[in-house]
């Protein structure tokens, strides 16, 4: 009997794709109905539905819980929910409720079957404030809002494809069921999740190595939907990962795996997210660094590591592995956090790398007591994704602080390539 976590709401996995043998008839009766085009992040929300990532969601929101998403994180029925999950369309779409709707990505391909229950119009500007905290359209997580349709449709999905992911990505391309199976082949009860959508450069090495030393085993989780404009492929991220996991990380520790959200750049309210659909996945911990799923100055540093002390305790099982700042010091010789200094006062040597990992854990679990680092950044390198991509862009020496050499060389032959 597994000892992983149980999917959100304590409910049976609920995967929206129907069986192999139901999408042929399916889709042939949707070819006769009604054609509703996704943008690209509906279509990315109905794959996460699709392979039960939402669970327990069975299709689009209603007017009542896409309201309760919005002001209290709760459905209508009490279920925490810290993101609406909506499907819009214009006013001049004719449907009523009873209605069934074909759902197609931009180019055409029906992708599912939506049966409506609603259809009702939203307060754009109060989804903006209360989820992204601002209206400012240069956020595109609030662009994407502002650009929807004036009516959201609510009900049930069925759905056929899942697109190109599982052929794209084969074998990165794991459902919340196969994680799970294979957390539980591998005798893990505990597993953290680190998500990404960059490659991982030295700090975040450090905070995945730090979780390995709280969980049985760890999910790096990559991104696969759409990004921003000069991010990294994700084949060139894989690539970069599995080396750097290959070479300096404890074997059999480590599911690398991808899924086809697309990034909102919700800060706190989407780390809620992140955290919720982790624990479908089979997550009993997710890390949540400084900035997660932040964008420029929209959040405050550690917003999405104070929001899980704000949340009612009966909100998620998973837990937040909040993890403080994370650099070099050169004072202590190597990586280093906020709250956990090495340097030592007697001018003995410095702990090794998998002490330190131990030491970070115990603070970012309650077990000990943490030691800032001084203040001040003349001894600190701090280590930053952007910066490290226009250090790749512009040619220049990447420092060993920065990325393991062998990442560096997979990233600098993709820069060269692109050029």
């Amino acid at each position: 009997m597994s000892t992983l976590i149980a999917p959100h709401g304590n409910a049976a996995l609920k995967p929206l794709l129907l069986p192999e043998e139901e999408r042929g008839e399916g889709l042939k009766r949707a070819r006769a109905l009604k054609k509703l085009p996704l943008s690209s992040r509906e279509v990315s929300d109905l794959f996460m539905l699709a392979m039960g990532a939402y669970t327990p969601l069975e299709g689009f929101m209603g007017a009542a819980d896409w309201r309760g998403s919005c002001l209290d994180m709760r459905l209508e029925n009490g279920l925490f929910w810290p993101l609406p999950i909506t499907l819009s369309c214009g006013e001049d779409f004719a449907v009523a409720v009873g209605d069934e709707v074909a759902l197609t990505d931009e180019g055409g391909e029906i992708l599912g079957v939506l049966a409506v229950t609603e259809k009702y119009a939203i307060d754009k500007t109060l989804e903006c404030q209360e989820v992204y905290r601002t209206a400012d359209e240069a956020h595109p997580g609030v662009a994407k809002v502002m650009a929807q349709g004036s009516v959201n449709l609510a009900g049930p999905v069925s759905v056929f494809s899942e697109g190109h992911f599982p052929e794209t990505y084969r074998g990165l391309y794991l459902r919340p069921a196969e994680t799970r199976a294979l957390f539980a082949e591998k005798g893990w009860s505990t597993v953290a999740a680190f998500q990404t959508r960059n490659p991982m450069h030295r700090s975040h090495e450090f905070l995945a190595k730090v979780a390995i030393e709280v969980c049985d085993g760890l999910l790096i989780h990559q991104v696969l939907g759409a990004l921003k404009e000069g991010d990294i492929p994700a084949d060139v991220r894989v690539r970069a990962i599995d080396w750097l996991v290959a070479n300096h990380f404890a074997q059999g520790k480590v599911v690398q795996a991808g899924y086809p959200i697309e990034m909102r750049y919700a800060g706190p309210r989407e780390a809620l997210l992140h955290a919720l659909f982790r624990q479908n996945f089979g997550c009993s911990h997710l890390v949540v660094g400084r900035d997660h799923a932040g964008l420029g100055g929209h959040y405050g540093p550690y917003d999405a590591h104070r929001i899980f002390d704000e949340i009612d305790a009966d909100s998620l099982a998973i837990r937040p592995l909040k993890i403080d700042d994370t650099f070099h010091c050169f004072d202590c010789g190597g990586m280093a956090t906020g709250n956990v200094c090495f340097a030592a006062d007697d001018g003995t040597n410095p702990p090794g790398e998998e002490e330190r990992y131990r030491m970070v854990a115990a603070v970012a679990t309650g077990n000990a007591a943490g030691r800032p680092c001084p203040e001040g950044d003349g001894g600190k390198l701090r280590i930053s994704g952007t910066r490290l991509r226009e250090m790749f862009a512009g040619g220049e020496a990447i420092p060993p602080e920065y990325s393991r050499g062998g990442v560096a060389a997979i990233l600098q032959a993709y820069y060269d390539g692109a050029a």
